[in-house]
């Protein structure tokens, strides 16, 4: 696949996996401040679905060539050796 066409599939995957979770979340949330009045099995399919939409998300990024959003999270930056940038010392 040439990398214009996985860059704009990786896109479609980011924006469908975003509106997967927001949808997702939006029906939770809906659900629990009007109680509607919805099966067990729709209120966990809701929550999945914000999993199955990260994934979604996570996959494009992947695909599109994205995958360097993770050296932007805190937690790499700051406790991964792979991303750490300053080396921290400690004095005694």
């Amino acid at each position: 696949m040439r990398r214009k066409k996985a860059f704009i599939l990786g896109n479609i995957f980011m924006g469908l996996g975003m509106m997967a979770m927001l949808i997702s979340l939006a029906y939770v949330l809906l659900s629990h401040i009007f109680s509607f009045s919805e099966s067990e099995f729709l209120a966990g399919a809701a929550l999945m679905g914000l999993f199955v939409g990260a994934l979604i998300w996570l996959g494009g990024a992947s695909l599109g060539g994205r995958e360097q959003v993770t050296d932007k999270y805190w937690w790499l930056k700051n406790y991964d050796e792979r991303y750490r940038r300053k080396k921290q010392h400690k004095h005694s």
